[in-house]
């Protein structure tokens, strides 16, 4: 199959190409856009509490804040704020209502605002608005209120400081920009430098890049017509995913092709044999770790939080494009430039000898069982690590703490507990729709004040109706911690539920009981995904090889990969660095760039494996030639992944240094342990059980000339 498809895109390489334009443009200019969303808690099933609290304020709440910032003054000498202070806070505050933003609904303040300790006064800023458009308006909002405060304030000693969400994400949105700018800048120079570095040719660095470009952009295009057919929207992170993806998966497949192109041109064919030749030695290769990936992500549609679900189908599709277009794409424009896609370099011309790749392979030939155990060992004691992960969802934490609004924070902490800025929010209702009274809303806040890990409950704020009423609980502690979490989740909620007046229920709401159901949902999302996801790819694995056997040990070491990878961020970041935990989000990085991705490389070296075995090799003769042949591809392909990770690691936010750690290490792992060493070590140790029940390592039978080769010659082409 995949030979009459390279003789057709070798012999018709204009048609490839001007059949691959029209569609592009064609889905580009017609496909509507995917539509996404920012709230973490649009993705929760409504079967989670937090969902159903978020619900009833809707509807019982529709005046309710949908984001706020807040204000928190203080003496600029640290002394306690007296009588005339707080009466010049609430004129400021009143000031600022007089001529208040479009996007605040007003500026609150009073006695209740004040410290108990007089260290600190707040205003709270609630603010309406969830689309982009009023988030810039709220940021507008923010720089406005700070223009105003020192004028406000003059002469009385006072100084203010804006924090809340607002006000972080204005103060980190250059950090995030500055981020990005320097993982983009960084990752294009890389990808460019590396392979510039391994064929030594401008044309062959440039070429992966423009087709990636244009790929991503169909892919897109039939993502948005997916997403309208079968109705899934992404979050605002699912584009950069999808770049990442295919710049990870294209400069694979492209490594994979063009050193099989080599490696034959270097053998004596012209310029379209080889290419011939490459994409039926590497076309099933290609297309199997193509269709892993897919599934793998596909399986992602078995989660029940949104955002991963609707990864899934985006993801596959972006997938299966860049396969396709490495098995056709640049076949047809490598096969146009043919050698002139190496120059000025004529490194293709000669076969190196020595190199370290023949070193590796002959260790591991030699002695299969001690490489195998060598790197089965590391792999364990990294997945050790694994068992000591802890979720962090501070985001505001791996942010600088110089900003305007940390230092707000810190301040306001000074007299009020930390839960202030993100309270838990209770919903009392009525089951009969009767209103609540007083008494009983009396009665709950003050059960509700000696629940676990309350510091303050404020006042009651009865609905429209009177059936339902708010009442905001501030944590002790910082309310976006595990710790926090934890507790809301397992003693806080089921308290309040307890608490409940005769005849009303209780909805724990809030971002805290948010980040407590998503907790749960990832984990039972991902104890769903994995052993699925595993099954899937052995399937695929089997198919690809015709074994039983070796699939077992892939799958297993691919898993065992994955918790080495994440093992590796434990001990680094919550061991070494003694933060409180990884973000929640890791796992399912991993799962998307560890697990899936990683398996290319275990792909591509059991297929070589199987090759030398087919060209009458023992089995430890054809693990080493598999590593001297296959370990440059799989090391260069490994080292430009891992590489363009790396550099997030440039980057001053937290998340992203932990992401680019975790998945280079990964990648690193997946490419120069498991497919150097682990895994050729086992196939040559197993020898023929390990192609069970089929003969995929039978050599093969002697015969006449190449009649693919024949047959090309006879159309007519120069050889």
């Amino acid at each position: 199959m995949f030979a009459r498809l390279a003789r057709f895109v070798v012999r018709h390489p204009w048609w490839t190409i001007v059949a691959w334009l029209v569609a592009a443009v064609l889905i580009i200019a017609l496909s509507p856009k995917l539509t996404t969303e920012s709230d973490q808690g649009d993705f929760l099933p409504s079967k989670y509490e937090s969902v159903q609290a978020m619900k009833l304020a809707e509807k019982a709440f529709p005046q309710q804040e949908d984001t706020s910032a807040l204000i928190v003054v203080k003496h600029s000498d640290g002394g306690k704020l007296t009588a005339a202070d707080t009466a010049k806070v609430n004129q400021a505050a009143a000031s600022l209502n007089a001529k208040k933003p479009p996007t605040v609904q007003n500026f609150a303040t009073g006695p209740q605002a004040v410290a108990p300790n007089k260290a600190v006064q707040v205003i709270m800023v609630p603010m309406k608005g969830t689309s982009q458009a009023d988030s810039e308006k709220q940021g507008d909002a923010v720089k406005d209120i700070r223009a105003k405060l020192p004028t406000l304030l003059k002469g009385s000693g006072l100084e203010a400081k804006v924090g809340g969400d607002v006000a972080g994400f204005v103060d980190n949105e250059d950090s995030f920009n500055k981020s990005f700018e320097i993982v983009g800048i960084a990752t294009f120079v890389l990808i460019i430098g590396l392979i510039l570095v391994i064929f030594r040719a401008p044309l062959a660095a440039v070429l992966p890049i423009i087709v990636i470009m244009v790929t991503m952009q169909v892919a897109m295009g039939l993502i948005g017509i997916a997403s309208k057919i079968f109705g899934f929207s992404g979050d605002d992170s699912l584009s950069t995913i999808i770049l990442i993806v295919l710049f990870g998966i294209g400069a694979d497949y492209y490594l994979f092709l063009m050193f099989r192109f080599r490696e034959r041109l270097r053998a004596g064919d012209d310029k379209k044999t080889a290419m011939i030749t490459a994409v039926d030695r590497v076309g099933e290769v290609i297309s199997s770790a193509a269709a892993a990936i897919a599934v793998t992500f596909l399986v992602l549609l078995l989660a029940t939080f949104g955002v991963f679900s609707a990864w899934g189908p985006a993801l596959a599709i972006s997938v299966v494009v860049m396969g396709i277009t490495s098995l056709t794409l640049f076949p047809a424009l490598v096969s146009l430039l043919g050698t002139a896609v190496f120059w000025p370099s004529k490194a293709w011309k000669k076969q190196p000898k020595g190199t370290i790749s023949t070193k590796i392979g002959n260790a591991v030939g030699r002695r299969p069982a001690v490489a195998a155990l060598l790197a089965g060992t590391v792999m364990l004691v990294l997945a050790a690590g694994a068992l000591g992960f802890k979720a962090d969802y501070d985001f505001a934490a791996g942010f600088p703490q110089d900003t305007e609004s940390a230092q707000a924070t810190k301040d306001m902490e000074k007299g009020f507990p930390p839960g202030l800025t993100t309270p838990v929010q209770v919903f009392v209702k009525r089951t009969d729709g009767q209103p609540l009274t007083k008494q009983e809303l009396d009665a709950f806040s003050a059960k509700a004040k000696t629940a676990p890990g309350v510091g303050a409950v404020q006042e009651a704020v009865p609905a429209a109706d009177k059936s339902v009423a708010r009442i905001d609980l501030v944590l002790k502690k910082n309310p976006v911690s595990n710790e926090s979490i934890s507790l809301v989740k397992n003693d806080l909620t089921p308290a309040v539920h307890e608490a409940a007046p005769p005849g009303t229920r209780t909805y724990v709401g809030g971002q805290t009981a948010i980040f407590a159901d998503i907790n749960a949902v990832n984990n039972r999302d991902l104890s769903v995904i994995l052993p699925v996801a595993a099954v899937l790819i052995a399937l695929i694995l089997a198919l690809l090889l015709r074994s039983v056997v070796a699939p077992v040990y892939l799958v297993i070491s691919v898993l065992v990969g994955f918790a080495a990878t994440l093992g590796s961020a434990v001990y680094v970041f919550q061991g070494a660095q003694g933060e409180p935990g990884v973000i929640f989000q890791l796992p399912i990085i991993l799962y998307l760039f560890v697990l899936a991705i990683g398996t290319d490389y275990n792909i591509l070296m059991t297929a070589r494996l199987r090759e030398e075995a087919k060209e009458g090799h023992d089995p430890k003769r054809a693990a080493a030639l598999a590593v001297q042949h296959g370990g440059p591809t799989v090391a260069a392909a490994g080292l430009i992944l891992a590489g363009t990770f790396s550099v997030m690691m440039l980057a001053p936010v937290s998340m992203l240094k932990q992401m680019g750690f975790a998945v280079a290490i990964g990648i690193a792992l997946s490419a120069f342990v498991m497919s150097m060493f682990l895994v050729p070590g086992i196939t040559a140790m197993l020898g023929h059980k390990a192609w069970w029940p089929g003969h995929g390592d039978e050599p093969k039978k002697l015969k006449g000339p190449d009649p693919l080769e024949d047959q090309f010659a006879r159309s007519g082409h120069p050889s």
